[in-house]
């Protein structure tokens, strides 16, 4: 479980959005995360179920993974028995189960330095997990993994864990795991996805009469009542969206110290935002081109202390124009997070103190102008494993 302390956050405010009546105060109190987990084993067949339950948005209890596979070879053979499974091995699974894409979406909630995956990460696979079917192996240095899922993870905004479209996602990822020297190896991967994702059509509107008081006499004169057509309805549409993500660790193990870890990872994509802004490409009548990277590292101190930066940039729009007063001009729309994180290790819990300085483009001033949006803060969590 995750407890949350959110001791500073810049842009917090005493009050509520407007639109949706939740609270705009993120300086609090908040379970972000509590999973429990029974697993099952017997012979070649697996099987998991975890739920979680967190406050982010009110007390809320899902699924988060359930999962049924099956593994060949069945059980882990000794050193030296005949084909031993140290060499391969492959596992078909069917469930909820966890997207194969990168390594921050694969990476466990209980092993990463920092509070929360990149802002590219949670924008394409909000939740990390979808329903579908995985078909994984492994093969001394080199492992893959290939899934056939709805496209619609279960943090998805507009319809979680739901598919309104037959069509489905295919993603993967073939990545390698390779000793350089004794104290030095090199992780890496390139992953890819194609999909479809759906755009929802509007019902049909009547023909109507409006009435606007333009003189404010609080009579009806006859200019003041507009006649409004009707429409017919609009089908639902699907649109295409992909996406290519190259990631790379190189790990250390620094004597006397600890293991140092450098990690960077780059994600192309078109129309495939679900947990930001949301991609619509009919809506927008052209298609949404966005990219996100990330780049840091953790380091060791002992068998207690760990240190970590991480610098990630994701632009949900890399075409965003708009109009300037006398001229169409390029807009940034990016969002970026340098994250400073000490971590205390005390099994089998842990602690972590997080600062985060964030940057939003899309802020205005005081006079309207395009700003950078201050929204900094400062987390301390608790975590348990058991």
């Amino acid at each position: 479980m995750h407890v949350d302390a959110v001791a500073y956050r810049q842009s917090s405010q005493d009050e509520l959005d407007p639109s949706t009546g939740a609270p705009l105060n993120e300086t609090r109190f908040v379970l972000r995360r509590g999973h429990l987990r029974a697993d099952v084993e017997r012979d070649a067949v697996t099987g998991a179920f975890e739920i979680d339950a967190n406050t982010v948005k009110g007390p809320t209890v899902r699924p988060i993974r359930a999962e049924v596979s099956l593994r060949w070879p069945a059980r882990a053979r000794e050193p030296g028995e005949a084909g031993d499974a140290r060499e391969w091995s492959a596992t078909a699974t069917l469930g909820l189960l966890r997207t194969p894409f990168g390594f921050e979406v694969a990476e466990l909630d209980t092993a990463r330095p920092f509070l929360e995956r990149s802002g590219f990460a949670r924008a394409f696979f909000p939740g990390e997990f979808d329903l579908g079917a995985r078909l994984q192996g492994r093969w001394r240095f080199l492992h893959a993994a290939i899934a056939l899922v709805n496209g619609h993870p279960i943090g998805e905004l507009a319809y979680p864990a739901r598919d309104p479209a037959h069509s489905k996602d295919l993603v993967g990822r073939v990545g390698v795991e390779v000793p350089i020297a004794a104290p030095v190896a090199l992780h890496a991967g390139l992953s890819a996805l194609s999909g479809t994702g759906f755009h929802a059509g509007t019902p049909s509107t009547k023909d109507t009469l409006a009435f606007h008081d333009d003189n404010q006499n609080g009579l009806v004169d006859p200019s003041e009542i507009q006649f409004i057509p009707g429409s017919p309805a609009t089908p639902s549409e699907t649109f295409g969206r992909f996406a290519l993500g190259l990631d790379a660790r190189l790990l250390v193990r620094l004597p006397r110290v600890g293991r140092l870890q450098l990690r960077g990872e780059i994600v192309w994509a078109k129309n495939l935002d679900r947990g930001l802004e949301p991609a619509d490409p009919v809506a927008t009548g052209r298609d949404l081109r966005e990219r996100g990277w990330s780049i840091g590292f953790d380091q060791e101190l002992g068998a207690h202390l760990q240190l970590g930066m991480r610098y990630d940039r994701y632009d949900p729009d890399v075409d965003a124009r708009r109009q300037a007063p006398t001229q169409v001009v390029p807009v940034d729309r990016t969002y970026s997070t340098l994250a400073y994180t000490l971590v205390v290790r005390l099994p089998p819990t842990r602690f972590l103190v997080e600062l985060d300085h964030v940057g939003n483009a899309l802020g205005r001033g005081a006079n309207g102008a395009p700003t950078t949006l201050k929204d900094d803060a400062l987390t301390i969590r608790g975590e348990a494993v058991f």
